[in-house]
Parts: C-alpha cells; sequence; structure tokens
C-alpha cells in the first residue's frame, strides 16, 4: 500500500460520512490508540460493502471498531480504512421472540430492551459495554451467559465484500472466537432468538448482574473489560492476584487493585504501557505458574511497532 492508494480509496467513498486522522483513542474504552488513516462511519450495508470491495481493490487494510470495549490499539494508528459502526448503524426490531439488531446496537440496550418485553437469554448482557456485532463476532460472555446460546444468525459481509448469511450452525462458536472472527468476517445484523419469562425474574438476575459487576469490577476506570482469556482449569484473574500484580503498573497502565483480569488506565496509559504490562503480566504468571495468559482483547499493532 502507499499513498496513492489511499487517496484513491478516499476520493471513492461518501465524502460526508468519511474523516482523515481521527484519534481512535476516542473510539475505545480502554482510551488508546493513534489515529486512524481513514475513518467512514458506517450508515448502510451498501456503504460498508462498497468500502470492503474498494479498500481490497486498492489493498488498503481495513478494521471494523463498534463501541470499542474490546480493542487496544497502537499510539501510532492504524495506517489504513476504519469503518465504525456507530448510531447510525444500529436499528434494531423486535418481533415476538424475535430480536434483530445492526451491529452498531448497543449489546445493554438490548438486553434492556429483552428484559421489558419478558424474554430471558440477555441478562448476561447487562454490563458489557460492547455493540451486537463485536458481541457476535467474539462470542462475548459473562455469569454463565454468551452469545452462542441466543443468536439464530447473522448476516455478514465476506472479506471480499459480498453478502453472506451465516446459521447458528455455521457459525462455529467456541469460547471468544467464530468463524466469521477467524476468516476475516464482518457482521452488519445479528438476529437472536430468546424465551418468554417471568419479568420479575429476569429483573431479578439482570439486578445481581450488576450488582456483582460494581462491587468486583473497577469500573470507575477506563478498561477493555477483562483482559485475558480463561486458562484452562485456571482463572486468568486468580494468577494474576496470586503472581502478586495486583496495582503492579506501567506508566499509568495498572493491574486493577480490585479485579486483576482487568487492565486499567489510570488516566494517560498508552498503549505501549500497556503492552509492556501484558508482557510483565504474561511472562511472570508462565514463570510461576507453567500458564501463558492469552489476551481475550484484540490487539491492534501499527506495522512499525
Amino acid at each position: 500500500m502507499n499513498d496513492n492508494h489511499m487517496e484513491a480509496l478516499a476520493e471513492a467513498l461518501p465524502q460526508e460520512a468519511l474523516a482523515r486522522e481521527s484519534i481512535l483513542k476516542n473510539y475505545t474504552t480502554i482510551k488508546c490508540g493513534g489515529p486512524a488513516s481513514l475513518l467512514l462511519e458506517a450508515r448502510n450495508e451498501q456503504e460498508v460493502a462498497l468500502a470492503l470491495r474498494l479498500a481490497r481493490q486498492h489493498n488498503v487494510p481495513t478494521l471494523m471498531i463498534g463501541k470499542g470495549s474490546n480493542l487496544l490499539i497502537d499510539d501510532h494508528g492504524f495506517e489504513g480504512l476504519v469503518i465504525h459502526f456507530g448510531d447510525q448503524f444500529a436499528q434494531v426490531s423486535l418481533e415476538g421472540t424475535t430480536l434483530t439488531a445492526q451491529a452498531g446496537a448497543s449489546l445493554m440496550a438490548l438486553s434492556r430492551l429483552a428484559a421489558d418485553n419478558g424474554l430471558t437469554g440477555l441478562e448476561f448482557a447487562i454490563g458489557i459495554p460492547a455493540s451486537a456485532g463485536g458481541a457476535a463476532l467474539m462470542n462475548c460472555g459473562a455469569y454463565g451467559g454468551e452469545m452462542s446460546r441466543v443468536v439464530s444468525f447473522v448476516d455478514c459481509l465476506s472479506p471480499e465484500g459480498e453478502p453472506v448469511r451465516l446459521n447458528k450452525d455455521e457459525i462455529g462458536y467456541s469460547y471468544r472466537s467464530s468463524r466469521m472472527m477467524r476468516e476475516g468476517y464482518t457482521v452488519l445484523s445479528v438476529t437472536m432468538e430468546l424465551v418468554p419469562a417471568d419479568m420479575a425474574v429476569i429483573r431479578q438476575r439482570i439486578d445481581e448482574n450488576q450488582a456483582q459487576r460494581r462491587e468486583r469490577q473497577p469500573l470507575t476506570y477506563p478498561s477493555a473489560g477483562s483482559f485475558f482469556k480463561r486458562p484452562e482449569g485456571h482463572f486468568a484473574g486468580a494468577l494474576i492476584e496470586q503472581a502478586g500484580l495486583k496495582g503492579y503498573r506501567v506508566g499509568d497502565a495498572q493491574v486493577s487493585e480490585l479485579h486483576a483480569g482487568f487492565l486499567i488506565n489510570l488516566g494517560d496509559a498508552t498503549s505501549r504501557d500497556f503492552m509492556e504490562l501484558v508482557g510483565h503480566v504474561q511472562d511472570t504468571v508462565e514463570e510461576m505458574f507453567g500458564v501463558r495468559l492469552e489476551p481475550e482483547v484484540r490487539i491492534i499493532r501499527a506495522p512499525e511497532a
């Protein structure tokens, strides 16, 4: 890729939805990340498909961002095209027990909508600051629930920008992964099948989940959520705590003193701070327990980093 390719792509995209050098820390919950060469605000499926095809044609890398709750982006930014699925790509419909949401819809809002209509299945999601698309892509979950249990199908674009519908048995869900993630599909919308239940019971579960989050998670600081995947037979947070790393910090990046599975931004942490902290945590835990922690958070590195 060169500047001519980037400029050709920029000229071919809808100018009213396009921005240059947008600072990506403003699009992530951990508040890190440098500029994107180009950022397109997703408005409809046709524009997203066109953008993917043009980016492929001009050999420009692409990155999809929803709520940015599971991303750590390099301080150098992203040299390519970022497509942001925000409020302009967040329509939701509910027909009976079938809930359909565009990729940019808030997962927490969907959880509340389901509860308000006496539908169970999304109580686990009440405190997860993710988009519907990102949640379906990575099979996010908490408190015994996860997306794979409610998703019936997803409408996607292939890496070439062609429309694809994947049914539940085609998605290939596994722990914090899916076929979409592994093969580079872009989620456009998610259709979920929920179950009628007693509204009082649903609300009680939601209240309990919210109370646990407030008690156990460092919600007052920017973070990317639980940073590491759960290693087989262990809990990442417990291993980190047992390694004596609670409160350990590099710059303004810190292992939370409340929950060691969370890495928090105390104010002005850079992605370099976080990467140094991640490496130290991984090395220390591996040295002490023989377990190499794998990030759950998607780490977007710049080519020169």
